[in-house]
């Protein structure tokens, strides 16, 4: 499933600035994580995808700005990595109250033929509801390991509540694929859990998981790209406290 033409160059600094280098064991009380992942050495730039007014198809529609490829955003002010997921492989036994109920659908949509948001988190139990803000159809074709795989037809200018369902009641173990068969360089990340604990690095790489029962935990930290960036971070949550991750550093080289 993942591209394998990439390599991951990683820096070791992936510690807690706010915990003792000992693991504790689980205690009674909830405590949060923050992080940032941004790149190290000089930024990449920005790979166009097509230009404005490309002849592509439907251009009117997808050729109505220039369009960068999205499966590396690296911004160029606070090198912050955007879209890399960070979350628990498997649901601790104890889930904070405030978190335990959640909404029964989050919403997808199709803009200028681009996926947004491109990284999505769902809960196992949600439907996804698909729109598609623009003027022609489009088709929405997930490639889930545990989920029945759907590709549905998602017809122009679908208003919230009138969109296709996709029912994704198990967890997944990695981010599925979720593409547009009609215009082939649409592709997004859907990260199905049953458990609420997980995150996606915003523009600026940062990240945050409130709410963690205390204890030792094990983190996977993935990116589109190149797959696991960590396997096995572990990160230890002090009741009360916010464990402050110090900055990991990345570089994800395309091999020529």
């Amino acid at each position: 499933m993942f591209r394998t033409v990439f390599c991951v160059t990683i820096l070791p600094l992936v510690t807690a600035t706010s915990v003792s280098a000992t693991s504790v064991s689980a205690a009674e009380g909830w405590g949060s994580m923050t992080g940032k992942i941004i790149w190290k050495g000089e930024l990449p730039k920005p790979e166009l995808l097509h230009r404005k007014g490309a002849a592509i198809k439907d251009a009117t529609v997808c050729a109505v700005r220039d369009v960068y490829k999205s499966d590396l955003v690296v911004d160029e002010d606070s090198k912050g990595i955007a879209n890399i997921f960070i979350y628990l492989p498997k649901s601790p036994k104890k889930i904070h109250p405030d978190l335990s109920k959640f909404d029964e659908q989050v919403v997808f949509n199709q803009e200028n033929c681009t996926f947004k948001p491109h990284t999505l988190l769902v809960r196992a139990g949600q439907t996804v509801e698909v729109l598609n803000s623009d003027s022609m159809s489009h088709n929405t074709h997930t490639y889930p390991l545990r989920n029945t795989a759907q590709n549905l037809i998602i017809t122009g200018n679908t208003a919230k509540g009138q969109g296709a369902a996709f029912p994704m009641p198990s967890r997944e173990f990695l981010p599925i694929q979720v593409k547009c068969d009609l215009h082939n360089w649409m592709l997004a990340y859907w990260l199905i859990l049953d458990h609420p604990y997980s995150a996606i690095t915003q523009m600026d790489g940062s990240f945050e998981i409130k709410n963690l029962p205390a204890g030792t935990h094990t983190f996977r930290v993935w990116h589109e790209r190149v797959g696991y960036l960590e396997r096995k971070l572990s990160v230890v949550i002090q009741d009360g406290e916010t464990t402050e991750l110090t900055p990991m550093e990345y570089k994800i080289e395309q091999k020529e």
